[in-house]
């Protein structure tokens, strides 16, 4: 099972995706991460594709990854008590905490912590950005606005606030009772959507408590201001592009988007592109070429994997979305240029052990063209560092720990392996060398970059760089 290739999919399952031989096609073709998307679905429909997915990883042998999204907040305005209502450019509309049916001049807003936060000058986005209103005048329990860019609005359309932060919690009720059969199904990652501040994140780690590893969803104006911090207290995020283009101009996504993965490779830590990357396949066999561009462009940068929701939730052409963004990443990671690219914003090693043998690792193995780098793992700091370093030979990750191997799995560059743990430099050059030619990455006669610390079994205790042969 092993891939060509070392940049993630990460493929959420639906209705089209929840049967057995439907998922192995999903994995055949590429996949190596899935997304339970708590916003849909039932917890017996959740459990069943979990129950499937680990029968997967024991008939293929390979660990996989499962995430987890939470649906977090969900700010929508009230019913209209005659249908859709068309709103004119300069049009007053009053939204207010009133539960009568709404109408062409107001309608109910059920979200008190909204007007809370509201000034004078701020924008409200409706309908995933295509209604506009300017607040012109706030009251406690209303707020009155200008309609800036027209449209029609219906029942429960969505709000979002670019310009404040809300003083809400990340975590809704919903959110917690997901949260906590999620954990006690066993799942790797934990998404958590409307993080605004490193508070949010701290408060579901708190939960979590080491059971799952913590992603911190990306669509809130005020994270990115937050964004060093929310990175120091996640254990990956995720570039939710969507939200974000509603709240940010459109414009602003392209440089956004590089901001981030720069400064998680920056501190090591996973980053996911998602979103529309081949939206078009939800109907059509193939994708555009914007579309193919925009992997491509995921890629270049040197995300660590790339989603897909709609896709293979939902879509005509699940398996052949996979296949397609397999393709894509292969042929741009086959490109003369690419490691430029990956390597032009690359930040300098930190001013320790682990970062010095890592670094030492991916130039010793690029100088002698070694075949992999194999990273011995306790706890998969060493095998994060590794994948930091971006190194153009692919990373073997052995780990006693099949809770760490599962969640390397969507981490770039690295091939999880599940083995026993080694008790001497001897077990562990045997070790590397049968397992890089059992999983298809060495042949007798290339050579291999092993990393290690000793004691064996210490978390975080990477001092050790070995070059062996395989015979």
């Amino acid at each position: 099972m092993r891939r060509k290739r070392q940049a993630k999919i990460l493929a959420t399952l639906g209705p089209t995706t929840s049967t057995r031989p439907r998922l192995q096609e999903l994995i055949d073709a590429g996949a190596d991460v899935f997304r339970l998307n708590f916003s849909h679905g039932s917890y017996e429909d959740h459990q069943r594709r979990y129950d499937l997915l680990r029968q997967a990883e024991q008939e293929n042998n390979r660990p996989i990854s499962i995430l987890m999204d939470l649906q977090g907040p969900k700010l929508r305005v009230g019913k209209f008590g005659h249908g859709a209502v068309r709103l004119q450019t300069g049009s007053p509309f009053r939204l207010d905490l009133l539960p009568e049916p709404g109408n062409q001049r107001r309608v109910m807003l059920p979200h008190p912590e909204i007007f809370e936060v509201l000034k004078e000058g701020h924008d409200l986005l409706l309908d995933d950005g295509k209604v506009r209103l300017r607040v012109m005048h706030r009251g406690d329990d209303f707020v009155d606005t200008q309609v800036i860019t027209p449209g029609e609005l219906s029942d429960n359309k969505g709000v979002n606030v670019p310009d404040a932060m809300l003083n809400l919690s990340a975590l809704t009720d919903k959110d917690r009772k997901d949260l906590d059969y999620g954990l006690k199904m066993g799942v790797d990652w934990v998404a958590l959507s409307f993080v605004q501040k490193p508070e949010d994140i701290a408060e579901v780690r708190k939960i979590v408590a080491g059971r799952a590893a913590v992603m911190a969803k990306l669509e809130k104006p005020t994270a990115i201001e937050y964004l060093d911090e929310i990175i120091d207290l996640s254990d990956g995020l995720m570039i939710a592009r969507g939200d974000l283009g509603v709240e940010f101009p459109p414009e602003e996504v392209p440089a956004l988007q590089k901001q981030i993965i720069r400064a998680c490779r920056k501190a090591g830590k996973p980053v996911v592109v998602a979103t529309q990357m081949l939206d078009s396949m939800v109907r059509a066999p193939a994708p555009t070429r914007a579309e193919a561009s925009d992997v491509a462009t995921a890629v270049y940068d040197g995300a660590d994997a790339m989603m897909l929701s709609a896709e293979t939730a939902v879509g005509d052409y699940p398996v052949e979305s996979v296949s397609m963004m397999d393709r894509i990443i292969q042929r741009v990671e086959r490109d003369h240029y690419k490691p430029g690219h990956v390597h032009r914003d690359h930040s300098a090693p930190e001013a320790t052990a682990a970062d010095a043998i890592s670094a030492a690792a991916a130039q010793v193995a690029r100088t002698i063209t070694a075949s992999a780098i194999v990273s011995f793992t306790f706890s998969g700091s060493t095998a994060l560092r590794a994948a930091r370093e971006r190194p153009e030979a692919p990373i073997l990750g052995l780990t006693p720990n099949v809770t760490v191997a599962r969640r390397l799995a969507l981490v770039w560059g690295i091939h999880p392996v599940l083995t026993a743990d080694i008790l001497n430099l001897k077990e562990m050059i045997q070790k590397s060398v049968s397992i890089a030619k059992d999983e298809g990455f060495a042949e007798a006669g290339e050579r291999l970059v092993v990393m290690a610390g000793i004691p064996f079994g210490t978390p975080g205790a990477t001092n050790t760089l070995h070059i062996p042969w395989v015979e």
